[in-house]
């Protein structure tokens, strides 16, 4: 422990020369606090053994809970059998949403809720509008099936430029996909805008809501998942999955809340058993574990605020963020920032075409972002762009 907090100090120390002592003292020395890097993780002992930190895939870095835990460990002697009936989870997601069981759709991950969504509504002479940028793994599939593929970029809040995309919503737009907390940018489109925007597209053409970082939204004034509090529209689609908040992003795990008819055009598309029973047993038990969902949406917090609380003492801009990442402006190309870090055993998200300055950063543990920011701490300063 006199080790990492000699390291902290240091690299205190060095942030305030950077800065310059006068401008420092009043934010960084208050902002950052060793208390909140105390914690000796998973993951910061993965790293320790040769594996990299990994803040590129929106993870829970730390992991399911141990009620979900125990189920897997459970499991194990299982695994020689194919899946058993999905019906009890089926019945658990049910009774969280209020809705029947016939509603839900399981898929492999969310991706695989996507994949049957593409080939559910869509195909040659049908198009897909979606923002840019965003969880674009939908507009593979929908080229896959032959459809157009319409992308609108943000507006200048990083929401949904929904004007826009109701432009390119014309008779052959079948289906609209909105991630909401949007991926990269963490950033929430209105509710009511939301709302606005679906009663204006045409009656042919279904919305896809993925509400992946639902969980991490729920302090925002602006937000409100459209399970919690639906609207009586048959073409709205409400993509969860277990990836983020539950932590059980390796067991691929998703599901899907739609109208009885809609999800049983979706389910049709399904693949045999693509929801292992390692999966269904951990899931089941994850639901069910309430406390574990409270304590990941507080860790989350906490460490949404220590982060913000770093790149202020550092002069560095932040996308005000509702999920578990941020998206960082740097100084220079996002490749050489990436670069950088991915020397120094540090993996972040890709560059993204659209924002050549920005940088997407997963939240990690205590430990990997005190990490995180000593190797920040080692570029070189170039001008900031404000």
């Amino acid at each position: 422990m006199s080790e990492r907090l000699t390291s902290l100090r240091l690299s205190r120390r060095s942030l305030l020369r950077r800065l310059g002592h006068a401008a420092a003292c009043g934010t960084a020395i208050a902002f950052i606090d060793e208390a909140s890097f105390a914690a000796t993780t998973r993951s910061s002992e993965a790293h320790r053994h040769g594996d990299p930190i990994r803040l590129n895939m929106n993870e829970n870095a730390y992991g399911p809970s141990e009620r979900a835990a125990a189920a897997l460990r459970g499991s194990l002697g299982l695994v020689n059998r194919y899946p058993d009936s999905a019906d009890p989870l089926l019945g658990d997601i049910a009774a969280l949403h209020g809705v029947r069981p016939e509603q839900i759709v399981l898929g492999c991950g969310s991706t695989g809720i996507l994949r049957m969504a593409a080939e559910t509504f869509l195909g040659r002479g049908s198009k897909l509008v979606l923002a840019a940028p965003t969880f674009d793994l939908i507009a593979e599939y929908a080229r896959g099936v032959g459809a157009d593929v319409a992308t609108v970029p943000l507006d200048q809040q990083y929401a949904h430029d929904l004007g826009g995309m109701l432009a390119h919503a014309d008779d052959s737009a079948r289906l609209v996909y909105i991630c909401n907390p949007n991926n990269p940018t963490g950033s929430v489109t209105p509710r009511a805008d939301l709302e606005a925007f679906i009663r204006k597209l045409p009656a042919t053409t279904s919305v896809l809501i993925d509400e992946a970082y639902h969980h991490y939204a729920g302090a925002s004034a602006a937000y409100a998942s459209f399970i919690d509090r639906p609207i009586d529209d048959r073409r709205v689609v409400v993509i969860r999955t277990l990836s983020k908040v539950y932590g059980l992003a390796g067991l691929r795990l998703g599901y899907a809340v739609a109208a009885v008819e809609v999800a049983r055009a979706l389910s049709s598309h399904r693949l045999s058993m693509d929801v292992n029973i390692v999966a269904l047993r951990a899931g089941t038990a994850a639901l069910g574990d309430r406390e574990h969902v409270r304590l990941s949406v507080q860790r989350n917090a906490n460490d949404r605020q220590e982060f913000y609380n770093q790149a202020t003492a550092r002069m560095l801009r932040v996308i005000d963020s509702h999920a578990n990442f941020f998206m960082l402006k740097t100084d220079r190309p996002a490749e050489v920032t990436i670069e950088h870090l991915k020397k120094h055993d540090i993996l972040v998200a890709p560059p993204i075409p659209s924002m050549a300055k920005h940088i997407r950063v997963s939240l990690g543990t205590p430990d990997d972002m005190l990490e995180f920011w000593r190797v920040w701490d080692l570029m070189p300063r170039h001008n900031m762009e404000m």
